[in-house]
């Protein structure tokens, strides 16, 4: 059986979880306590020399970096719904896998570490400039009638971006303005196999 390892308030984390949960893959949660410390442990080392999570092992694979990972669930496990095999499609689905490491990590991401976990070594103004700056561009490139970030399905393109711009007001970033992004979290909230995280409920359209 695949095994994660991860943190309940980790938005790299949960990305994995709901991959593995779309896909309709069963898993091992192995919870790694950050706050304590267990990220640094020579155990967890062995797997992650980063000292990051999440982590995913697959019988003799073991896998760091949650962008790497839903590259290897969606190539083994999705097919190319997830992960689009034709070159244009595949580049611009990997496209959003950088920006999310970029300017989403940045911005919406920077901004909850400062607020959620203390992180003081974040400088607050700019992350609120660059989050700013990637929701209006999510929101731009949603306006021109699109459903889905690329290929008119969800993609793993959609699966990366997704938890911390949801998460984005853990970070004090309103997405009051940003109605085709909030039309957008419904969408991947109504996903079938869709499970929440702290912060990240199931549309209540979902629930019906």
């Amino acid at each position: 059986m695949i095994k994660l390892y991860g943190h309940e308030l980790s938005g790299n984390s949960y990305k994995v979880k709901l991959m593995l949960s779309l896909l309709e893959i069963d898993y091992e949660w192995i919870e790694v306590d950050l706050l304590k410390g267990e990220h640094q442990t020579a155990e967890f080392l062995e797997l992650n020399p980063f000292g990051q999570v999440p982590v995913l092992v697959d019988n003799d694979i073991t896998l760091a970096d949650s962008q790497a990972i839903l590259v290897y669930l969606a190539r083994r496990y999705g097919g190319d719904q997830w992960l689009p095999s034709e070159p244009e499609f595949l580049s611009r689905v990997v496209r959003w896998l950088s920006i999310t490491a970029g300017e989403v990590r940045e911005g919406v991401g920077f901004a909850r570490l400062y607020y959620l976990f203390n992180a003081n070594y974040v400088n607050i103004e700019r992350a609120t400039q660059r989050a700013e700056f990637i929701l209006t561009q999510l929101e731009r490139h949603l306006s021109d009638n699109r459903q889905w970030l690329e290929c008119d399905c969800p993609t793993i393109a959609d699966i990366a971006v997704f938890p911390y711009v949801a998460l984005a007001e853990d970070g004090k970033i309103s997405l009051k303005p940003y109605t085709k992004v909030l039309s957008w979290i419904d969408r991947v909230q109504s996903l079938p196999g869709f499970i929440a995280m702290p912060g990240i409920e199931i549309s209540k359209s979902a629930r019906v």
